[in-house]
């Protein structure tokens, strides 16, 4: 199966370079689980450091279990939101997708992990982490 394939890609991952560059999140509403872990992938294999700095949604969030924590780095503007993986159903509505879901649940670290638990997890409701929340995770940026 695809997500089989794309976790071991991730896991695969553990490149290192000398590369310092970076990438910077102004706002990315996310997409597609599957082109997003392939980017993820190159971007942790970049060495390249990660300043989240506006809103990084659903997919974009997947960042947070593939690039080392290290190389990310939050801003005042970070606003992150987790929601359940889904796909078109026959009708045109979305369809809650459980493996996809349970794939982003294990990208994320145990506490991504733990915050979505404690607000009832994954569901096609947004659930936004920012302020003083994120900044006891990641990095305040320089």
């Amino acid at each position: 199966m695809k997500i089989a394939v794309l976790a071991g890609a991730v896991a695969a991952a553990l490149t290192l370079s000398t590369a310092q560059a970076t990438v910077r999140i102004r706002a990315d509403s996310g997409g597609q689980i599957g082109p997003y872990l392939e980017n993820l992938v190159a971007l942790r294999g970049s060495g390249e450091r990660v300043v989240i700095d506006g809103p990084c949604l659903s997919a974009c969030t997947m960042l947070l279990g593939v690039i080392p924590r290290e190389r990310i780095c939050v801003t005042p503007r970070a606003r992150l939101g987790f929601h359940a993986a889904w796909h078109p159903g026959g009708n045109g509505q979305q369809v809650t997708s459980r493996e996809a879901t349970r794939l982003l649940m294990d990208i994320y670290p145990e506490q991504v992990r733990s915050w979505i638990a404690r607000r009832g997890g994954l569901s096609p409701h947004m659930k936004y982490l920012s302020g003083r929340e994120l900044t006891a995770m990641y990095n305040t940026c320089e």
